[in-house]
């Protein structure tokens, strides 16, 4: 095998990592927009017809072209407020009760005194 195959083979496996990682951000951005599943469905499909129209490209210039026109479109309709799982980090349960700090000494008898 050559350099220039090696080369080529390597920006190829580049480009279709961006290609999965802009499918996969685009399909959960699109979840955002569409919370409820029989309004998620339609949208998904058009997402993936759109990426399928274009799978026979072989051309590594047009290629980058298209991945970095996806990345722009994607990064201009990124959904302003994303769902995040509540238990996540940046989520409304995360740390909600986090553990006391050591040197803290809890007390469960709630003033209670102990001689009555």
């Amino acid at each position: 095998m050559s350099v220039a195959s090696a080369a080529y083979l390597a920006r190829r496996a580049a480009q279709k990592e961006r290609v999965r990682i802009l499918y996969r951000r685009a399909l959960k951005d699109t979840l955002n927009w569409a919370v409820h599943r029989h309004l998620f469905y339609p949208d998904a499909d058009a997402l993936r017809e759109k990426f399928e129209a274009n799978r026979h490209v072989d051309n590594i210039e047009t290629i980058d072209r298209m991945v970095a026109a996806g990345e722009a479109t994607y990064n201009k309709w990124r959904h302003p407020d994303p769902y995040i799982v509540p238990w996540a980090p940046g989520g409304s349960k995360f740390c909600r009760n986090p553990p006391p700090p050591q040197g803290i000494e809890i007390i469960y008898n709630y003033g209670r005194e102990d001689n009555v």
